[in-house]
């Protein structure tokens, strides 16, 4: 099955290297996406840009596919399932959930010249980078790449209830399976609380687990794909 694979803010294709290689091992065919406007230079790149080339790699599979998103990219991740619902087989939500209908994509920090920067390690201390060395967050730092206003304040729109019916995988990496139950069942995630299928992954990781547990998360999505 073809597996696609989105960063969240500020990662471009290469961060999922490691994880790409041993999918691929376990008979899957990875695809990292680079998006527009995170590492493709395209510094007025919109949400919809964004939305269209993960359409795109949708539409280039030969059947059905994964389609998995991280953190910010779950929202990604999701809005491809309300696009093209007969074409995703399942949606991995690393680290994330999805937004709903009206939302702004991921107005998160300061945006400055136009684009939000990687703000530092200040607001992620604690669980989020707790498994991050030095040299791991020296990397992702320097590799961030700036995302431009159009994606971060781009409006989510949902239309196709279709998208309820694609089965979810969460895998909870700095919150436990428990803990994300529990907001789903407060409504804190109304489109996972309307979600048919929801199964649950836990991970011993921070944040960016595609950094720290590659391997691990390799055999997660690959045994969600190989899910009956």
């Amino acid at each position: 099955m073809d597996m696609l694979l989105i960063g969240g803010l500020w990662l471009n294709a290469s961060v999922w290297e490691r994880v790409a290689s041993a999918v691929e091992a376990l008979g899957h065919r990875p695809v990292p996406l680079t998006l527009p406007g995170q590492g493709d230079g395209a510094v007025s790149a919109t949400l919809d840009d964004q939305v269209a080339a993960v359409l795109a790699a949708v539409d280039a599979a030969p059947g059905k596919s994964m389609v998995v998103g991280h953190s910010a990219a779950c929202t990604l991740a999701w809005l491809a399932a309300d696009r093209r619902p007969e074409r995703v087989a399942t949606v991995a939500l690393i680290g994330g959930f999805p937004s709903t209908d009206g939302q702004l994509y991921a107005d998160l920090f300061e945006v400055r010249d136009g684009v939000m920067p990687f703000p530092g390690w200040s607001p992620f201390e604690g669980p989020d980078a707790a498994d991050l060395d030095e040299e791991g967050r020296r990397e992702l730092a320097d590799a961030a790449i700036p995302v431009p206003v159009g994606v971060a304040r781009g409006v989510v729109r949902l239309t196709d209830a279709r998208r309820f019916d694609v089965p979810v995988v969460l895998v909870c990496p700095e919150f436990t399976p428990e803990q994300a139950q529990e907001w789903i069942n407060a409504g804190d995630v109304p489109e996972l609380a309307r979600a048919k299928h929801v199964d649950f992954a836990d991970i011993d990781s921070g944040h960016w687990p595609m950094v720290t547990r590659p391997v691990e998360l390799a055999r997660i999505l690959a045994g969600a794909a190989d899910a009956p």
